[in-house]
């Protein structure tokens, strides 16, 4: 019968498509790359998501996440991102969290009732989190690591986190989690040197130090893609198939 996922359905099959309609994935960051995410899951066919920021909308959020407009700003990222997915799949459930996940606030989160977990959130404590969680759990996760700052989409990869380079953020990472203990992690990362962003005029008249990263339209969207395909096919274990 034809529905939304038919075109999915002629490369997984049906039984696959029953296999993402009964999984159970939670995202955690619904901003620039897991906005992209979340909509990649769901036009999926991804049955359950669980949306986790406690963000709103702001003007300079537009250039980038899929979720902002001018209609949206001042709603809460994941009430928008909500109703995107209802109005893509009105069978799908999806859970919101206005929540910033930090060790603070992590038994908030049940692991074990998730198939996968996506890291797309700043905080290196929070990440961190996130990885211990979801091992403590045996439960799948894929991270993102730095998308501030870069303008080449191509240069961004799949690898374990120890086999990453260049990136700060995977870097402070690799740190973090070897201290830990942590000996691999699914990470979606670039080589590209990050470009130093310029200031604005307010910051130059102030003489601040500029530590809000720039970022264009196409970059964190090709991450969070990426990130998508991954969790598709690791639910499916087409993996090594594709």
């Amino acid at each position: 019968m034809l529905n939304q996922f038919s075109r999915t359905q002629l490369i997984f099959g049906e039984d696959n498509m029953e296999r993402l309609k009964n999984a159970r994935v939670a995202v955690f960051g619904v901003g620039g790359v897991g906005g992209y995410t979340v909509e990649a899951l769901a036009r999926s066919g991804v049955g359950t998501l669980d949306l986790v920021d406690n963000d709103t909308v702001c003007l300079s959020n537009v250039n980038r996440q899929i979720i902002a407009t001018t209609k949206t700003i001042g709603q809460y990222k994941v009430d928008v991102a909500k109703e995107r997915i209802l109005e893509i799949n009105p069978d799908a459930v999806v859970n919101i969290y206005k929540t910033f996940y930090m060790p603070e606030t992590k038994d908030q989160f049940d692991f074990k009732n998730y198939d996968y977990i996506v890291d797309a959130i700043d905080t290196v404590t929070g990440k961190v989190q996130l990885v211990l969680q979801a091992k403590e759990a045996g439960v799948p996760i894929i991270s993102s690591m730095g998308a501030g700052n870069k303008i080449n989409p191509a240069m961004f990869e799949v690898a374990d986190i120890y086999k990453t380079s260049v990136c700060p953020l995977a870097k402070v990472m690799r740190h973090e989690l070897k201290k830990r203990g942590i000996k691999k992690l699914k990470v979606v990362y670039s080589k590209e040197k990050p470009i130093t962003p310029m200031q604005s005029a307010e910051e130059e008249a102030q003489g601040t130090r500029r530590s809000i990263p720039g970022s264009t339209a196409f970059v964190p969207s090709t991450v969070g893609l990426i990130i998508a395909g991954e969790v598709v096919k690791d639910i499916l274990g087409f993996y090594n198939k594709l």
